[in-house]
């Protein structure tokens, strides 16, 4: 019996070398071949922005193209889907908003992917939303917008149900107990339209849809919603900064994998295309549409995605958001 079971334990050990040994060898010779990149919402997002940036240099570093394909629909739950299925071979990778992750298992009742079938590369850049607002609104800091909320009955605009720019500002309502009526539009560029006209008073949507309208002082900006300042506005502070002691809502880009994708390969596609991000050309174009370039272990890729998650969880629930 005992025999048995030490051959037992001896098969497996050379099963696990042997399948260790495999994705080694795999690494070793990969990439032969185009590797593809599925961005899941439709083209000129944040998400295609960063990896057209990095492609060149990335195709420079492993000697093969990089192929983007957008692949829209459902909040990026179809692309997300599409590269859960793909094979685990280091050929297909997907790179999306923290938010396909962290709010869509909140707010969609059925997902065509479960959160475990990916496995996070890294957060490649950090972005947040700007509370802008008319200047015939009369505020040009957020205490004095949250003092005329309590006041006079006000409405917020966004690009939609479940986007960054929606989810912020129910966390900062929630934390401040002020009550503005929710206003959803197709995407941020039509909600920045009625900010701009004074159709709706006030909006948290992002920097590089309202940082023109800021400087031409069209819109005034009272705060950001992230952790640090945003880099094309340094004069704005923080929500925390500007009174809301804790309030912190910074939203990434962040690259996945199959599930099986030896860590080999991940490894090595995560440096080229960190690599790429910190040239100073990558970083200076991805700045001008307020990004930060982080380029993060998939450690802490993991453990933001699982800390984001969780706080979301919160929000949605507590507003009832549902989007399927």
């Amino acid at each position: 019996m005992h025999s048995h079971l030490s051959r037992c334990g001896l098969t497996w050990g050379l099963a696990l070398l042997a399948l260790s040994a495999t994705s080694a060898a795999i690494a070793q010779s990969w990439p032969q071949k185009p590797i593809k990149v599925i961005a899941p919402y439709p083209p000129g997002g944040p998400s295609d922005l960063v990896m057209r940036t990095a492609a060149d240099k990335i195709q420079a570093i492993l000697k093969q193209p990089i192929v983007i394909e957008n692949q829209p629909g459902a909040g990026g739950n179809i692309g997300a889907a599409a590269v859960a299925r793909a094979a685990p071979d280091g050929y297909t990778f997907l790179i999306a908003t923290d938010t396909l992750l962290t709010v869509n298992p909140h707010v969609y009742k059925t997902m065509p992917f479960k959160l475990d079938d990916l496995k996070p590369v890294s957060v490649l850049s950090s972005f947040s939303q700007t509370l802008v607002c008319n200047p015939s609104l009369g505020v040009k800091t957020l205490s004095e917008l949250i003092a005329k909320a309590k006041t006079t009955s006000l409405s917020y605009a966004s690009g939609g149900p479940g986007v960054p720019g929606h989810l912020s500002t129910e966390l900062l309502l929630n934390m401040t107990g002020m009550q503005m009526v929710h206003v959803p539009y197709k995407g941020p560029a039509p909600a920045m339209q009625d900010v701009l006209a004074g159709q709706v008073p006030c909006g948290l949507l992002a920097g590089p849809t309202v940082l023109p309208h800021v400087r031409s002082g069209k819109l005034t900006a009272l705060a950001v919603s992230g952790q640090g300042r945003s880099p094309t506005l340094p004069e704005v502070p923080t929500i925390a900064e500007a009174g809301v002691k804790g309030y912190e809502a910074d939203f990434s880009l962040i690259l996945l994998a199959p599930k099986q994708v030896p860590d080999e390969v991940v490894a090595k596609f995560r440096q080229a295309v960190v690599d790429a991000l910190r040239t100073p050309e990558a970083t200076e174009r991805l700045k001008a549409t307020d990004q930060i370039v982080i380029g993060s272990t998939p450690e802490v890729a993991a453990a933001k995605i699982a800390k984001d998650n969780a706080k979301w969880g919160v929000v949605a629930r507590k507003i009832g958001l549902s989007l399927d």
